[in-house]
């Protein structure tokens, strides 16, 4: 069985601090005020912050909706891929932001991702089924305001084995 495909300098930032210095650097990221702040060894948790400036702020002058998803949109997808290896492929299907208050100052969003739910994962998979599971991850302020609830749906199956 081949990895899933990814990008060739994405396939570069193997250790987590690579990918967080490099995903720093990303313009998505550098240009819209979001900053990985921490990518834990084994890629199961992540904390990321969006800084309200005017260039972050919409017309009313809270954070920027497509700002705050965009924070969080990544990450699930990274971590399960990164967690399950290259037997598996997963992919982002779907997701829903509930934008519960004004985000009238910096925010950050912290995902974590446990071996339980890995198990889960795999024993879904093992048969070849595809599986569909939601992860949820809250945006909050630094007194601990959610702003929003962001949810993302992954999909996983395990890979095929090349036909021949």
């Amino acid at each position: 069985m081949s990895a899933q495909r990814v990008g060739r300098l994405k396939a570069l930032a193997g250790s987590p601090r690579a990918l967080r210095h490099g995903m720093n650097a990303w313009p998505p990221f550098a240009f819209t005020g979001i900053r990985i702040l921490d990518i834990s060894p084994g890629f199961r948790r992540v904390r990321v912050r969006l800084r309200r400036s005017p260039l972050t702020s919409n017309y009313v002058g809270t954070l920027f909706g497509g700002s705050i998803f965009a924070m969080t949109d990544p990450f699930w997808m990274l971590m399960v891929l990164r967690s399950l290896g290259p037997g598996y492929v997963v992919w982002d299907r779907a997701a829903e932001v509930e934008f519960v208050s004004p985000g009238r100052s910096t925010v950050t969003a912290t995902f974590e991702l446990t071996d339980e739910v890995l198990t889960e994962i795999r024993d879904a998979a093992a048969d070849g089924s595809k599986v569909l599971r939601w992860f949820g991850t809250e945006v909050v302020t630094d007194d601990g305001t959610v702003v929003a609830r962001v949810r993302k749906q992954l999909y996983v199956r395990l890979r095929r084995a090349p036909a021949g």
